[in-house]
């Protein structure tokens, strides 16, 4: 698997080099010019800033219909794939959002390109394990790999990359899985830097050191990312049920997120795109906080009518500029109100963005390897992680949204598991039917086992405090030997410790140990040993689904 990571790793960073050679193509057919799109927008006429995000929709939008109708029964989402799946992700499928994510992206719509370029690597590493013949955990792992290579050569950060999947799409850090998905990031990592043109995603300016108290601001910039990524995450959302209830075809809809998108870019080109070149110019040049602050809510605006409209794209990058706008606000703020004591804005933008990414992704490991893979500076370290693990546990504590579905389906069924292991037989207790007091006669006991098909009859006195059972086996041999039963009450046939009991806090390892020791199907549950009032009964069919339950939610 060593090995064969390796290969992924070096395939995956051939289909990120392809994807954004595509783009570069694209623009250049559109407009005759390619690279950054906020430059590319800037140098456009209004009506072209307008207009050309609709068409790029509209081309999305029939390429998203067209994958469609093309699925089959696998999931076309690495992370599915990998996490709940077998490993296959359909090839003919992927390629068509691809392409529709390409011209999302192209056009300028405000969404990050590294969403196709992970999914279009994760796919060559899948297609690579089918026709080998891996069996399903195999091509599960290394398709992981191939998604690690992907997100490797999108950001150049080969750790982050590693982690990204171990902590986001498998949910555990385990050698056996960790090693090969280690060598798939390296390998991309190395193949991206051999090709001309290699430069980080973001140029990162010296960390400054950061002394006494200023800590505290930092934990502050954590608090509030992580009371700002719940609401982001949740606009997101938002717009997304808001444009499906609009029942519009895919390609109107898209279309018309696109001509929202260039409406904003009139007046502002700068939405246009995932927001390198913004974030870069945020780290490197001094901005106005009012000009920032527009920007970041146009953004926010150009994004939610992106993603709400259904376009294929990642949020990651996005999510980063948030975090950096943020952050830099919130620099801003505090370095004006202590500028010799507090660093610049743009250390805090730099922490803002480790910060909302770690509280918009629930990875807040991950989160800091990033930033800190990024500006390779050990000053950062200490900021970073307070801020990251206060927004992450901030966020947490607010909602469980994620940025992906499969952290929310992990982290509902670790809830589920919780519940589940703390389930206790008062959870379980059903209804007594077949009861009777000491006194009961032999025509009373007969009348209930022929109404209820059941072995024994509980038996309470006076203040419904369970005594024993009457059992069916002993009612049938007295008929049998056709003894004189007329006037023998139910204490007569008592039979005291012949059940076990369960009691209402008693754990579903406990009660099943009881169950195992009884043929039936139900048992007594009382008060306490010490107070055997009779409470109702546990069906061994409830214990049984209630573990069935838990052993599905620990696979």
């Amino acid at each position: 698997m060593l090995l064969w990571g390796a290969v992924v790793g070096l395939v995956g960073a051939f289909a990120t080099i392809s994807f954004r050679e595509a783009i570069h193509a694209v623009q250049w057919m559109l407009t005759g010019k390619s690279g950054s799109l906020v430059e590319m927008g800037k140098g456009l006429q209004w009506y072209v800033r307008l207009l050309l995000p609709a068409a790029g929709g509209v081309a999305a939008g029939i390429f998203l219909a067209l994958a469609k109708r093309f699925a089959v029964g696998a999931s076309s989402d690495y992370m599915e794939a990998v996490a709940i799946g077998d490993g296959n992700i359909p090839v003919r499928q992927s390629l068509l959002r691809s392409a529709s994510s390409l011209s999302t992206v192209a056009s300028g719509g405000s969404i990050g390109r590294e969403g196709s370029m992970v999914q279009l690597a994760a796919m060559a590493a899948s297609f690579i394990g089918r026709i080998t013949h891996f069996d399903p955990p195999r091509l599960r792992l290394l398709v992981a790999c191939g998604a690690a290579a992907g997100l490797t050569s999108a950001y150049n950060a080969p750790i982050a990359g590693a982690f990204f999947v171990t902590e986001i799409v498998l949910g555990s850090i385990a050698m056996q899985s960790f090693g090969p998905i280690v060598v798939a990031s390296v390998v991309a990592n190395i193949t991206m830097r051999e090709f001309p043109g290699y430069q980080p995603t973001y140029e990162m300016p010296a960390f400054p050191a950061i002394f006494g108290a200023e800590v505290v601001f930092f934990v502050g910039l954590g608090i509030l990312c992580g009371l700002a990524s719940p609401l982001f995450l949740q606009l997101l959302a938002y717009a997304k049920r808001k444009f499906q209830k609009t029942k519009l075809p895919l390609p109107t809809r898209l279309g018309l997120g696109g001509l929202l998108v260039g409406i904003i870019s009139i007046w502002e080109p700068q939405v246009w795109g995932n927001g390198y070149s913004v974030v870069n110019s945020m780290l490197h040049q001094p901005w106005a906080w009012t000009a920032v602050l527009v920007l970041l809510l146009l953004k926010l605006l150009a994004t939610c009518f992106t993603m709400g409209s259904g376009a294929i794209g990642g949020v990651f990058t996005p999510t980063l500029f948030v975090g950096a706008a943020v952050g830099y606000l919130f620099g801003f703020g505090v370095h004006d109100l202590f500028p010799s004591a507090t660093s610049a804005p743009f250390a805090y933008a730099i922490v803002g963005m480790g910060a909302f990414l770690s509280a918009a992704t629930s990875a807040p490991l991950m989160a800091i390897l990033m930033i800190f893979e990024m500006t390779l500076s050990y000053q950062v370290v200490l900021p970073l992680m307070l801020a990251c693990v206060v927004a992450y546990f901030i966020a947490r504590s607010i909602d469980d949204t994620s940025m992906y579905e499969i952290t929310i389906k992990r982290n509902r069924d670790a809830k589920a598991r919780l519940r589940l292991r703390g389930t206790r037989m008062r959870d379980l207790i059903k209804p007594a039917d077949t009861v009777l007091p000491l006194t009961a006669s032999f025509e009373e006991i007969s009348r209930m086992f022929l109404e209820y098909p059941v072995k024994y009859v509980y038996i309470v006195d006076d203040e419904n405090r369970y005594q024993g059972v009457v059992s069916l086996q002993d009612v049938t041999s007295t008929l049998l030997e056709k003894k004189d039963v007329g006037a023998r009450p139910a204490v007569e046939f008592l039979r005291r410790d012949f059940v076990h009991v369960v009691t209402p806090d008693m754990s579903l390892g406990e009660a099943l140990e009881h169950f195992l020791a009884h043929q039936g199907e139900r048992l007594p549950t009382v008060e306490s040993i010490d107070n055997p009032t009779l409470l109702g009964v546990v069906y061994k069919s409830s214990l049984l689904d209630a573990y069935f339950k838990l052993n599905r939610s620990d696979n």
